[in-house]
């Protein structure tokens, strides 16, 4: 089989002592590829330098809304001259707003989300959206912008409402589960995940963060998408090699820079 890591943090200190271990361990779980995912635009050379280390890893650039008020003011022509210079730099984001922690002021978070959605609009890369308790103003600023042109994005690690997973599957985007799916309360999850079509799919881990069943509240890292993997099959009804296709097709028709290492049949 052929998983794919769609989101995780390979640069987070979480993973200084042990990164060239994990990698390895993830393979063993037939997690083969992995994007780690920029949270600030200040640290992209750390990004970029795990994509020159490892064929395997790939990156994003963008800057997490609990950071917007630190990168403020980063034009959309910074981030789109950032992806159309490097290779291995296939999304954009994470952006978008998180009105859980509020540690940026919510006017900053959707200008810079703003942004980033014209960037993914200009690269015609996948924008990879952060949406905590802000699931109106997500899918009201998703609706205006997609009337502004069309964009390829993914509400990753989705943890909202079904009103929000509907919103953006109208408006043709992709829903990425992580291990929230595993714990034991999340039936509404599992509910909503059972109603996505199986051609916009995708699996993460959001590591270091988030561990799925049977690690939960422990560190998590890339191996264990593949249990997300599994729970996600049973939710669907079809068996784990039948996810990992699919789930992995939709990765390399949506992350169009990254080429697909499959062995064609």
């Amino acid at each position: 089989m052929f998983i794919v890591d769609s989101h995780c943090h390979l640069d987070f200190p979480d993973f200084e002592e042990d990164r060239d271990a994990l990698i390895e361990r993830a393979s063993t779980n037939d997690v083969r590829l992995f994007v780690t995912i920029s949270t600030k635009v200040a640290k992209i050379e750390r990004l970029l330098d795990l994509t020159r280390r490892y064929d395997s890893v790939y990156a994003s650039v963008g800057t997490h809304p609990n950071s917007a008020d630190e990168e403020p003011d980063v034009p959309t022509e910074i981030l789109v001259d950032i992806a159309n210079s490097h290779a291995k730099i296939v999304a954009i984001g994470e952006a978008g707003l998180d009105y859980h922690y509020d540690r940026a002021p919510r006017d900053v978070q959707k200008a810079v989300f703003r942004r980033h959605i014209a960037a993914a609009r200009e690269t015609q890369l996948p924008l990879v959206i952060h949406a905590r308790d802000a699931d109106d103003d997500v899918a009201e600023i998703l609706r205006d912008e997609s009337g502004k042109g069309a964009f390829s994005f993914i509400l990753h690690c989705f943890s909202s409402g079904r009103a929000l997973a509907e919103t953006g599957l109208e408006l043709g985007g992709h829903v990425s589960f992580s291990g929230i799916l595993t714990f034991k309360n999340s039936y509404e999850l599992r509910s909503i995940a059972a109603d996505v079509p199986m051609e916009r799919l995708l699996v993460e881990t959001d590591a270091p963060y988030l561990a799925p069943t049977p690690y939960r509240g422990k560190r998590n890292e890339p191996g264990y998408t593949r249990h997300t993997a599994e729970v996600l099959a049973d939710v669907k009804g079809v068996r784990l090699d039948e996810i990992a296709q699919a789930t992995s097709d939709n990765f390399f028709r949506l992350f169009t820079k990254v080429p697909d290492p499959r062995p064609s049949t």
